[in-house]
């Protein structure tokens, strides 16, 4: 399929809330987003056809490891050289599950019951493995129901707790050798010391250990009782002393992103008012002081002690945001803000990484194949039912496929602004866990999914929702 012509400029313009105006001048745009969507069922086939080409291109080349480059048939190891934890395997189990694929699910939980070492003598970084790890193995386990997966996450979590017990503050270390209990890394940002308890509150009701619940709601307490006077809260902290390292508030781009998403989504699973309610109050504080009327519904930087302006970059990652907001009760405003990105996918066709709003600079023209953007088109399309949603969704698919597929998979982009893209060589373990998940549960009305309580983390695990029958 050729690739999606590139814009001739890239000035970034506003974006109207009341209609899904273009930013910038893009002769692709238009015809992108006024080009016809097939019935609900025809995307949802499509959506997994090339789940399935992804798929089958790690199992050739890369069966084992972490992850796959696809256009070299090679393979690497993400968390440390030399071991593999089969990430791409646990990343995909309940995204297999729900498309119905129960024999790539028996193929995938086999190889965990066999080979997942949870305690390898390697340093590991504690965000990435809580929410890759120990979720991907709490939603096999809770969509397959093998009493094994739950195992395996029960004996790495114990692994990883001593980034969190070994803290003075109970703000959690960075790093932590999983055989030896060896903790590292005391500058830690937010997103990293509070992007847990989803995983760890679900873990401790199904072992009922509050251990895992107790570490991460601590670590939550000692950062929002440093928060400043404005109620915002800075970037990163040093675990030892409690000190703020960065005083920049930041929210909703990295490395603060999925801190503001666990303080909801741990209230709305675990049924935490006090977590809901520090939402409510850092969510406040943000909107604020940080709410950017910059043509756009966009956020600054600032800083949290006074609110003065540092600037105005905006990140993919941070595109969850409008999402957040519809299901944190700011219904409006998360129109807004995803009109505002879906300007920006119109425009380039693909997301870059990362942009300054007030120039429409682009400050790195990468695309990691992350999935933020269309995990705000699912959250809101659940929220209100609305087919824009799905179709502008649709249309980020369409992006995707048009110039990230390659023989061997999908990977990721060097530029996006390049006519063709410039490619890279990698599918990102997080692909087989969200993008084409959000995709076909948007369009397939999947059976095994409850539409109506389903619960994803920042992952895109199931953590709550799963219909299993029989």
């Amino acid at each position: 399929m050729r690739p999606l012509a590139r814009p001739r400029r890239r000035t970034l313009l506003a974006a109207s809330a009341a209609a899904p105006a273009l930013l910038g001048s893009s002769p692709a745009a238009a015809p992108a987003a006024a080009a016809g969507m097939p019935d609900a069922a025809t995307v949802a086939r499509e959506v997994r056809a090339e789940f399935l080409h992804s798929w089958e291109g790690y199992k050739r080349a890369a069966w084992g490891y972490d992850e796959v480059r696809p256009v070299s048939g090679g393979h690497n190891d993400f968390f440390a050289p030399g071991h593999t934890f089969g990430l791409s395997i646990v990343e995909a189990l309940d995204t297999l599950w729900l498309m119905e694929l129960d024999e790539e699910v028996r193929l995938s939980a086999d190889w965990i019951e066999q080979h997942f070492d949870p305690a390898p003598d390697a340093r590991v970084q504690v965000f990435e493995a809580v929410i890759r790890l120990v979720g991907g193995l709490l939603a096999g386990y809770l969509c397959t129901g093998r009493p094994a997966l739950l195992d395996r996450c029960r004996q790495l979590a114990d692994r990883l707790l001593p980034a969190f017990t070994r803290s003075p503050t109970g703000l959690p270390y960075r790093y932590v050798n999983l055989r030896t209990g060896a903790v590292e890394g005391r500058t830690s940002p937010l997103a990293e010391i509070g992007t847990n308890i989803l995983e760890f509150g679900t873990l401790s009701r199904l072992t009922r250990d509050a251990r895992y619940q107790d570490a991460a709601k601590r670590a939550y307490r000692a950062v929002i009782d440093r928060r400043s006077s404005l109620g915002l809260l800075g970037t990163t902290l040093d675990v030892e002393s409690g000190r703020w390292t960065d005083t920049t508030s930041c929210a909703p781009n990295p490395p603060v992103d999925s801190f503001l998403e666990y303080l909801w989504a741990g209230g709305e699973l675990l049924g935490d008012a006090e977590l809901s309610a520090w939402y409510r109050m850092v969510t406040d504080a943000v909107l604020k002081h940080q709410l950017d009327r910059y043509g756009c519904h966009w956020f600054a930087q600032v800083d949290y002690a006074t609110g003065a302006r540092r600037d105005r970059q905006l990140s993919e990652l941070g595109s969850f945001y409008a999402g957040l907001l519809g299901k944190g009760g700011d219904l409006q405003l998360a129109r807004d803000h995803y009109t505002c990105w879906t300007g920006l996918l119109d425009l380039y066709g693909v997301l870059p990484e990362v942009l300054d709003y007030e120039t429409g600079k682009v400050r790195s023209a990468r695309n990691d194949l992350r999935p933020e953007y269309v995990n705000s088109s699912f959250d809101l399309w659940r929220l209100t039912g609305e087919d824009g949603f799905r179709q502008s969704a649709y249309r980020y698919f369409r992006g995707l496929r048009a110039n990230l597929r390659v023989p061997g998979g999908y990977t990721v982009a060097e530029d996006v602004t390049a006519s063709p893209m410039r490619l890279g060589d990698l599918t990102p373990g997080y692909w087989f866990a969200e993008n084409p998940k959000y995709l076909y549960l948007m369009f397939a009305a999947a059976p095994r999914f409850d539409y109506r309580s389903g619960l994803l983390s920042t992952e895109g695990k199931l953590l709550r929702g799963a219909v299993r029958t029989g």
